[in-house]
């Protein structure tokens, strides 16, 4: 392939910096969460010695590149043109091209499109290369103060709230902190079926990381809950936090959840109950539910309503 005769170069610090063009490749480059200070040197050498940048919106990408001076040419790869533009990039990745690919904000691929191009770059036999950086749920869980030795990724939860419930549900007996993306008019409902799938476990709020309105709040879901139940939908970018569930509570509901359960169903509805039980063992409300049905049963009572 015939490289291109612009200068390659970023300008930091009042500088100019020239970089050589790059190995032909994919290149995943890690880009700033808000604060256009947080990128790696390597990132903007990158990012200035590649042929092309593959980007989400080119509006947003260019505040980056405009501010260190790259003159890099902008394209567009995002979920709505990815099956027209994946071939595109491959094409020119087969003839020779250095191909960056970012996001709007933080590492590439993480709750963004971008895996099924990586996936053919290797099935072509292009290499790939990874340039790390920020990352918005690394950078909410190490701040957290949660356990960091294991964590789950959930990104967005459902937008309905019944295929929200379902989904807590299905991630309540993950034994790792949970990390979730969320947005602000859409918060308060969030939390407030956290709470009540989940019970007070400590978590954390993280909204607009590393910029100027950056706020960590610490408590426990049923307190955050209502806190946020009670103010204005936040602005911003959120990350949520969520402690794993709490081992001596799952053990006793392992012995307990039946007696709980049983007089749980004696003064309340099914439904209810199973909530109830669900939030003091830390067990799933479809394992509950399970256990319902099997008591209801044995009682000769029928299905539960």
């Amino acid at each position: 392939m015939k490289r291109d005769a612009r200068t390659r170069s970023f300008a930091i610090a009042g500088r100019t910096v020239e970089v050589r063009p790059l190995e032909p490749g994919l290149y995943l480059v890690a880009t700033p969460i808000g604060n256009l200070r947080d990128i790696s040197l390597r990132a903007l050498e990158t990012l200035a010695g590649a042929d092309l940048i593959a980007c989400e919106d080119t509006r947003v990408s260019r505040k980056l590149t405009d501010h260190y001076a790259i003159a890099t040419p902008l394209t567009l790869y995002h979920e709505h043109n990815a099956a027209q533009a994946r071939p595109r990039l491959l094409a020119r990745l087969a003839d020779g091209a250095a191909v960056a690919l970012i996001s709007d904000a933080g590492t590439p691929l993480i709750s963004d499109p971008g895996y099924k191009l990586v996936r053919a770059a290797h099935a072509a036999g292009h290499t790939v290369t990874p340039i790390p950086g920020a990352s918005a749920p690394l950078a909410a869980l190490t701040a957290s103060g949660l356990p960091t030795d294991r964590f789950f990724f959930e990104g967005f939860l459902p937008p309905k709230r019944g295929a929200r419930q379902s989904r807590i549900d299905a991630i309540a007996g993950i034994p790792a902190t949970l990390v979730l993306f969320e947005t602000g008019p859409r918060l308060a409902e969030a939390l407030a079926d956290l709470a009540g799938r989940l019970g007070a476990r400590p978590a954390s709020i993280c909204r607009e990381l590393t910029k100027l309105h950056e706020e960590i709040r610490s408590g426990d879901l049923v307190a955050l809950a209502q806190i946020y139940a009670e103010a204005q939908a936040p602005r911003g970018e959120i990350v949520i936090v969520v402690a794993p569930p709490d081992p001596a509570a799952h053990r006793a509901g392992e012995r307990d959840v039946d007696a709980l359960l049983t007089a749980a169903l004696g003064r309340t509805s099914v439904k209810d109950a199973v909530s109830e039980v669900a939030a003091l063992t830390g067990h799933s409300r479809r394992a509950v539910y399970q256990r319902a049905l099997a008591l209801t049963k044995d009682r000769g009572d029928g299905a539960p309503s």
